[in-house]
């Protein structure tokens, strides 16, 4: 016969591993805004950037769901790391090699792409001005297409290269290159 310390014990080890088991389950489920990364090369130097991609569904984008004048992580879940092998120019500033959070400001006429040194962060929660390595402002597009989920790609345009933003009816590129010497 079971003594009811028993009966706990045994209780008590099948709750934890349905907790358990509900643990994993949940882990496994599908991300809302799934990661990605993209990777290219910019001269001699690579350019690796992970960020997860919300969807539009149906809202509107900037202005409302993102504010215009406010910090945005650009992406959603955790910061968007930007990452480059060697030292490249940003719309003419020097980048110096290393990983940053790339945060941005969007405005209906103007955006400022912010790389921060603390790229290891939720969202931008704890955003420090301080800590920006690098601000540029750029000018944002308007597209007649939607971009139904984020999208952050280096592309080239004029024969040079762009980290391309795309989300919703807006696009952001902003120049990326080698670096140059004075």
């Amino acid at each position: 016969m079971l003594s009811v310390r028993n009966i706990l014990r045994i209780s008590l080890m099948v709750v934890l591993g349905m907790a358990f088991t509900l643990g994993i389950q949940a882990q496994d489920q599908k991300r809302k805004s799934p990661p990605i990364e993209t990777k290219a090369m910019v001269g001699d130097a690579s350019i690796t950037i992970n960020y997860s991609a919300p969807y539009v569904k149906g809202r509107t984008i900037f202005g409302d769901l993102e504010e215009w004048g406010e910090l945005w992580r650009t992406g959603a879940n955790e910061a968007t790391v930007f990452e480059v092998s060697k030292d490249i120019s940003v719309e003419g500033t020097t980048l110096p090699a290393g990983k940053y959070a790339l945060f941005s400001i969007p405005n209906p006429d103007k955006w400022t792409i912010i790389l921060n040194s603390v790229f290891d962060q939720w969202g931008h929660y704890d955003y420090d001005q301080g800590k920006d390595v690098l601000r540029v402002d750029v000018t944002p597009s308007n597209t007649d297409t939607v971009t139904e989920q984020m999208n952050i790609a280096v592309e080239e345009m004029d024969g040079k290269q762009y980290v391309v933003i795309a989300w919703d009816h807006t696009k952001v590129p902003f120049e990326v290159g080698p670096a140059t010497t004075n």
